[in-house]
C-alpha cells in the first residue's frame, strides 16, 4: 500500500522527480564509473605485459628498470653483457628470452632493438600475443616493424624506408642515412607502448652505428646477420619466460648474485604494484571528486522533497484523516526517495553495462585499458548500498518536516 502510494505520488509530481532523477542518474553514474575504471585500469597497468616471469637489466632500481623496458621512459643506467644474455638462453630453468636494446629513436618514438622472439613470445593483456596489421616480422639486418601509433601518425606503410636517429629527443643532430631501414610488417593496435615503438633487429642496431667503411659490404649484402661485425656486444634488458613459475625466486636470487656480470632481476608484477600505488594521489582525488558529484545530486534530491512540502499539506492531511500515522507519512518521504535513488542505480549500472561493452574494444587498441562491461559485481553492489544510504540520511530532514506536519495536522 504505502509503495503504491509513493509511486502515485511521484508521478502526480513528474516534471521535479525526473529532473532529480537525471541529476542521481548522472551522479551514481560518474561514481560507478569512476570505480570501475580505477579498478580495471589497475587491472590493465599491470597488463601492459603478460607471461613474462623475469625482467633482468644492469642496476638501478625496479621502478628505472621497468619503466624503461617495458614503458619505453627514461634511459637506462648501464647495459648487461650478450654473454649473459647467451647464459640465459642456456639457463635449464629458463624457456624463452627476448633481448632488448634502446637508446635511439624516430621522430620521437623509441626504437628497440630485439629478437624474433619478440614476435613470438611478448604478449599483453589476457596473455594476447602480437599481431600484424599488415607485412610479417623483420628479416636481415635492415627490416623494421612499426606499432600502430607510428603508422597512423606519420604515416607509412609495408616498404617505406626510415632513418633512425641517435638519441630518444623529437630532433637529434645524428641521423643514420647510410643504414636506412625498409618497414617489414605494422603491428595491430594494442594500446600498449609498442604501439609507439620501431622494432629492429639486434644486428641493425650494430650495424648502423659501424663507421661508413664498415657499414658498406652489410647495406651491399642486408640478408648476412652473421658477419662478426654486427654481433651485438650487450644490451639494455632482457625479458624471460621460465618453464616453472616455481623457479622465479629461485633464479631472480640467482642473478642478483651472479659474478661474471651486474644483473638486477625483477617481477614486473611486482614493479607495476608499486607503480600504481604512487599513483594513489590521482586515484583518491578521482574518487572525492565523484563522491561530491553525488553528495550534491543527494542535497538536490532534499531541497525537491522539502520543497514539495507545502504543496502537499492537503495531501498529508488526507493521509491522516484516512489513519495514516506519523510515522507513516515518514516513511512515504523515505520510500519516495529511496525509489528515486534505486531506479536512477539500476538504470545507472545497465546504460554502462552496454557502454563498457560497446567501447571496450576501443579502449583496450586505444588507451590499453582492457575492461570489463560487468558492473554487476560485488564492489558495485557495495557502492550502491552506500548511495541508498547516503539517500536515506539525506532524507530525514523532509521527511522529519513531513512527520511534525502530520503531527500538526491532527491538532
Amino acid at each position: 500500500m504505502l509503495l503504491s502510494f509513493a509511486v502515485s505520488s511521484l508521478k502526480s509530481r513528474a516534471k521535479s522527480v525526473v529532473l532529480t532523477f537525471l541529476s542521481l542518474l548522472i551522479s551514481i553514474s560518474v561514481l560507478l564509473s569512476v570505480e570501475h575504471v580505477r579498478m580495471q585500469a589497475e587491472s590493465s597497468f599491470s597488463r601492459t605485459v603478460s607471461d613474462v616471469d623475469l625482467i633482468v637489466g644492469a642496476p638501478s632500481g625496479q621502478l628505472n628498470l621497468m619503466l624503461y623496458s617495458i614503458f619505453r621512459m627514461g634511459s637506462p643506467t648501464n647495459n648487461i653483457s650478450y654473454e649473459s644474455v647467451e647464459m640465459l638462453k642456456g639457463h635449464s630453468q629458463v624457456e624463452w628470452v627476448i633481448p632488448i636494446s634502446l637508446g635511439d629513436s624516430h621522430h620521437g618514438f623509441r626504437v628497440l632493438g630485439t629478437s624474433q622472439d619478440y614476435f613470438e613470445h611478448y604478449k599483453y593483456g589476457d596473455k594476447q600475443r602480437l599481431t600484424f596489421a599488415s607485412g610479417q616480422p623483420f628479416a636481415g639486418v635492415f627490416g623494421a616493424v612499426i606499432g600502430a601509433d607510428v603508422a597512423k601518425k606519420l604515416g607509412y606503410h609495408v616498404g617505406d624506408k626510415i632513418v633512425i636517429a641517435h638519441g630518444t629527443g623529437m630532433v637529434s643532430f645524428t641521423n643514420h642515412d647510410q643504414s636506412p631501414f625498409t618497414i617489414t610488417g605494422i603491428l595491430a593496435a594494442t594500446g600498449t607502448p609498442v604501439d609507439k615503438t620501431v622494432h629492429v633487429s639486434l644486428e641493425g642496431i650494430e650495424a648502423m652505428h659501424l663507421s661508413p667503411s664498415k657499414l658498406k659490404p652489410i647495406v651491399a649484402n642486408p640478408d648476412d646477420t652473421s658477419n662478426p661485425l654486427i654481433q651485438p656486444d650487450d644490451v639494455t634488458a632482457v625479458m624471460l619466460g621460465l618453464k616453472s613459475k616455481f623457479a622465479t625466486f629461485t633464479l631472480q636470487r640467482e642473478l642478483n648474485n651472479y659474478q661474471d656480470d651486474r644483473l638486477m632481476a625483477i617481477l614486473p608484477g611486482v614493479a607495476m604494484a608499486e607503480l600504481w600505488k604512487m599513483m594513489g594521489t590521482v586515484e583518491n582525488l578521482l574518487r572525492i571528486i565523484s563522491v561530491l558529484v553525488l553528495v550534491s545530486s543527494l542535497f538536490g534530491l532534499s531541497t525537491m522533497l522539502l520543497a514539495s512540502m507545502q504543496q502537499r499539506e492537503k495531501e498529508i492531511a488526507v493521509l491522516r484523516i484516512l489513519g495514516a500515522g506519523g510515522g507513516t507519512i515518514f516513511m512515504l518521504l523515505l520510500t519516495e526517495a529511496l525509489l528515486i535513488a534505486i531506479a536512477a542505480s539500476v538504470v545507472s549500472t545497465s546504460l554502462l553495462t552496454v557502454l563498457f561493452s560497446v567501447s571496450k574494444g576501443w579502449l583496450a587498441s586505444e588507451y590499453g585499458l582492457f575492461m570489463s562491461a560487468n558492473f554487476f559485481s560485488v564492489h558495485n553492489a557495495i557502492v550502491i548500498g552506500a548511495v541508498l544510504a547516503a539517500t536515506i540520511v539525506t532524507t530525514l530532514l523532509p521527511a522529519i518536516d513531513a512527520y511534525r506536519k502530520a503531527i500538526h495536522s491532527r491538532l
